[in-house]
Order: C-alpha cells, then sequence, then structure tokens
C-alpha cells in the first residue's frame, strides 16, 4: 500500500487545493452539482465456488448484489469520496428496481427514467481453488425511442449552469450512436460541463460537440485518432492534434498502471503511476472520472484534477471486487504524487 510518511500530515489536514478560495475538499454543497448518467446500467452479481468444474452441481456461496455501469460507479466513487452526486439512470424491471434499492441503501440520490425491458444483471464466480474470477457480462435490454428522449429530457430537467454532467458507459441497443452528441448538445445550451468517457460510434459521434473533460484510454485515442496503434513516442503529438482540431476543453489519457496524459490546446502534462499491490481493476476508470471532476469543481487547476484522478484510480485497484476507491487510501496516494511531481509540469 503507498501510504508514506508524508500522508500523516496529509491525514491531519484534508485536500487544501491551490485556488483563490482555497477550498477544502470536504464533500460541500457544491459537490451536488454533479450530475451522473447511465443509459446501461447494471446490477452485479457475485458468488464463489470451491473448484470450478464442468457437468457438476457446484455449490456455491450465497450471493452479494452491487450496483454498477459506468455513471454509477462514478456517483458511488464520488459518494466514497465524501462527496454528493445525482445518479441519473434508466430502470426497468425487477433489476431496475433492485439497482435502485441498493443505490437508495448506499444513500446515493438517483433520479430514473422507466423503460419497459429489465435492467440487465452480471454475473460474476471466483474459484476459491484457483483464484481465479469468471465474468459474465449479460446484453444490454433494448431502449424504445421514446424512452431515451425522456432520458434527454429528464437531464435538461435538471442540469443548470455550472453543473458537471458525467456520461460513462457504453449505449445500450435502441439508443442512437449520436445520443451523447445530443447531450452534449443539451448540456452546451444549459452552460454545463460535459464530462465524458465511452468508446466505439458512440464516442466517435460525442466528439462532434462541445466536451469538457474526455477520458480516453490508449485503444479508444487510437479510434479517434485513425490508427491501429499509438506508441508513447507518437502520444503527446497525437493527443494534441486531436485536441486543437475539436471542441474539447481538457483530455486524460488513461494509461492504465502508467499512469495519464494530460492535455489542453496549450500544454501536456504526464502524471506517472503509483505502484501498488493490485487486487482488481473493476471500477478504476470510473473512479478515476469521479476523482476528477470532484476535484475540478472545488476549484483544483488542471494538474491536480488529473493527479486526484489517477489517485482515486489506483487507490480503487488495491480494493477487492467492486468496491471502489478508499478515502484515506486516495489521500495518501495524492500525496505522494504531488510530492513527486512538486518540481515538473509547471505549465498547467
Amino acid at each position: 500500500m503507498v501510504l508514506i510518511e508524508a500522508a500523516n500530515y496529509f491525514k491531519r489536514n484534508l485536500i487544501r487545493f491551490k485556488n483563490k478560495s482555497n477550498m477544502v475538499f470536504d464533500g460541500t454543497k457544491e459537490m451536488q452539482k454533479i450530475i451522473t448518467l447511465t443509459v446501461n446500467p447494471l446490477v452485479d452479481k457475485n458468488t464463489t465456488v470451491v473448484g470450478l468444474r464442468p457437468d457438476t452441481n457446484l455449490a456455491a456461496t450465497q450471493a452479494f448484489y452491487h450496483a454498477g455501469g459506468g455513471g454509477i460507479n462514478v456517483s458511488r466513487a464520488i459518494h466514497n469520496l465524501g462527496g454528493s452526486s445525482v445518479a441519473l439512470f434508466l430502470e426497468g424491471g425487477r433489476t431496475g428496481a433492485h439497482l435502485a434499492n441498493l443505490l437508495g441503501s448506499a444513500g446515493i440520490p438517483i433520479k430514473t427514467v422507466h423503460i419497459a425491458s429489465h435492467t440487465r444483471e452480471n454475473f460474476a464466480v471466483k474459484d476459491t481453488v484457483t483464484q481465479l474470477d469468471y465474468r459474465f457480462s449479460m446484453p444490454g435490454p433494448f431502449v424504445k425511442e421514446a424512452e431515451w428522449k425522456a432520458c434527454l429530457t429528464a437531464v435538461e430537467g435538471i442540469l443548470n449552469p455550472g453543473d458537471y454532467l458525467v456520461a460513462s458507459g457504453k449505449l445500450t441497443t435502441g439508443i442512437p450512436d449520436d445520443f451523447y452528441l445530443q447531450l452534449a448538445n443539451i448540456a452546451e445550451a444549459k452552460g454545463a460541463k460535459l464530462v465524458l468517457d465511452t468508446k466505439g460510434k458512440a464516442l466517435l459521434e460525442a466528439i462532434k460537440g462541445r466536451i469538457y473533460l474526455l477520458k480516453p484510454n490508449l485503444a479508444e485515442l487510437s479510434e479517434l485518432c485513425g490508427v491501429s496503434y499509438i506508441s508513447y513516442s507518437e502520444l503527446e503529438p497525437l493527443a494534441k492534434n486531436f485536441i486543437n482540431r475539436h471542441s474539447c476543453e481538457f483530455m486524460v489519457v488513461s494509461l492504465g498502471a502508467k499512469g495519464a496524459l494530460l492535455v489542453s490546446a496549450q500544454n501536456t502534462a504526464y502524471i506517472p503511476g503509483v505502484v501498488v499491490s493490485q487486487q482488481s481493476i473493476i471500477g478504476a476508470g470510473d473512479s478515476m472520472v469521479a476523482g476528477m471532476v470532484c476535484s475540478s469543481l472545488q476549484g483544483a487547476t488542471p494538474l491536480e484534477m488529473a493527479q486526484y484522478g489517477v489517485a482515486c484510480g489506483t487507490a480503487t485497484t488495491m480494493r477487492p471486487g467492486t468496491k471502489l476507491c478508499k478515502k484515506e487510501d486516495v489521500e495518501g496516494i495524492y500525496e505522494w504524487i504531488q510530492l513527486r511531481e512538486k518540481e515538473t509540469n509547471k505549465n498547467f
């Protein structure tokens, strides 16, 4: 675990970002300006078996359920950090009701748009003999035109100027590829900041609109740039060229264990990864987004925003399953990153 001596100071003092108001990240009212959107949410069902074998009636342990899906994971991570957000999602059937109950029990404010199809349920089994995990990802529900349009109407009704709208996760069947582009247009008209984390055709359509913060990984950036592979020597020029050709204020390219690259029209900065004992990578990207949005809302500089995001993503990998980041782990890692990089990346 990366909790160095400097973290002892950090635990006695909440994260203080360098801005005019010297704002303290403590989960104040400002955190309620975050709205997360998940159009393809899920309930994660997890169990264990003693030895996974075919053609056998295997005795599984009691199942545990967790709320999941891109934007929902972002809201859960924000909650873990002491912040607040409204989780807006499409829900249908008993699984959808179960999902709403899970979030309500966790104290996360929700707003739902009902659909006729059932919300999906994923299934994960851990073999306690081999310690291997087997995850079964189910297809998402079909969403009717009236239902996804109702979702856009709900977003328009809840957004206010200055709010952060976090759209994270893949689309599901029935929702058009330009859904996130329509969302970007709504956010721009409302004076809100769109934070986007998606992939595929939905991402290629969305970048035609105005985006405040985009968080692709290397594979997604390759797709955006129309190349099959990006070497590290090509990373910065390709990312800079992309952002100069699109209405995107900031882009943070996730590099997994190697950290992240922060890009704006003026500058780039590399945030190195932190070596920790990894337990699970589930939700690490969503936690990274949560950390960046929380810190940005509290007045962090772009560099601090990206550093805090890397700290949140890293902290999530230290916890098993779908538990996401733990605030005390985030604090220690973030302080370590800042101390290490104090004399570098001074452009931001």
